[in-house]
């Protein structure tokens, strides 16, 4: 039986095989949760594009997130809630306040902002795909693997990687088969 060797892999072999051990990897690069959206867009947002509610609901959302990127994150929620107030009909606020709930270690808080951000967007849109991520990792975390897989097979059907490299690595099958070939590969 022939016994593989790194050596005798090509390039593409390696890519398949890197593929297959690390399935959140693709090309090398990391999925990010917060871009991978990009191509759905939240209709709330763009039906009132011009209200200057909205805007400045985006404003503060923005100012939030760089908050949260600095580590300030009393000053994030504070500020996610100022947004949220101007436009509460908005999704995207309670989602993004979520995460810093979720960084907070308030996964109860969080979990009822991600709720609030569902119903808003209609489980629709970059919002509705984000929360339902946010959702099924809080559900794999306390180990409600069904609603974790039912909100990672929704987030996949609106386009979401990240949503299916979760489904991915909660499938036994698929955990077991690359088990398998690690082996095979170190031989």
């Amino acid at each position: 039986m022939n016994s593989l060797s790194k050596d005798s892999l090509s390039e593409h072999d390696r890519q398949v095989l890197e593929s297959i051990f690390n399935p959140s990897q693709i090309g090398g690069e990391e999925y990010l949760l917060q871009d991978e959206e990009n191509h759905l867009e939240d209709p709330q947002d763009a039906d009132e594009a011009a209200d200057p509610r909205v805007q400045e609901s985006q404003r503060l959302e923005i100012e939030a997130i760089a908050l949260t990127d600095a580590g300030k994150l009393n000053e994030a929620l504070e500020v996610f809630s100022k947004s949220i107030e101007i436009a509460s009909h908005r999704p995207s606020g309670y989602n993004n306040r979520a995460q810093v709930y979720c960084l907070l270690g308030k996964e109860n808080d969080a979990l009822q902002d991600i709720e609030r951000a569902l119903e808003l967007s209609n489980r629709s849109g970059r919002t509705g795909c984000r929360a339902l991520c946010q959702r099924g990792i809080l559900r794999r975390k306390s180990n409600q693997i069904e609603g974790a897989r039912e909100d990672f097979e929704a987030a996949a059907r609106l386009g979401s990687h990240f949503a299916r490299t979760q489904l991915i690595e909660m499938n036994p099958y698929a955990a077991l088969c690359n088990q398998m070939l690690r082996e095979v590969v170190k031989m």
